[in-house]
């Protein structure tokens, strides 16, 4: 029996079938790393945020002391977050940094300083953001 030979319109078809296929596979790879991209560019957005709500509180600890510790949470859970959803070596130096950073403060504060450096808190959020942004 003889090997089966597509003729010029089931070749074409069968080309473009595959090369539509090899192009499928880029594209949804891509759509995760954009999607990985853009949840990291938000939580950035998002840390920063936080942040700014941690000077606020802790200029303003003597009317609630309480928001304080709001603003280390939502840092750390926004942390966490992103953490989760990367695998990037200088973004997860730059949480660890983070994260040291407020246990630096939370230290500071559970030992009475009322003016604790957030110097290093606005550094690594700092520098987070510059790892997220494409």
């Amino acid at each position: 029996m003889p090997a089966f030979v597509p003729t010029a319109p089931v070749r074409r078809r069968l080309t473009l079938a595959l090369a539509a296929a090899a192009l499928a596979v880029p594209l949804a790879t891509g759509c995760g790393a954009l999607d990985k991209a853009l949840d990291c560019v938000q939580t950035a957005d998002t840390i920063a945020s936080s942040v700014g709500k941690l000077q606020q509180a802790v200029s303003n600890a003597g009317d609630n002391p309480l928001q304080v510790d709001q603003a280390l949470s939502d840092i750390g859970n926004e942390l966490d977050k992103l953490q989760d959803t990367t695998d990037n070596a200088d973004l997860g130096k730059a949480v660890d940094d983070l994260d040291k950073a407020l246990d630096s403060v939370r230290t500071s504060i559970d030992g009475g300083d009322a003016t604790p450096d957030l110097a290093p808190v606005s550094d690594a959020a700092s520098e987070i953001g510059k790892v997220c942004t494409p």
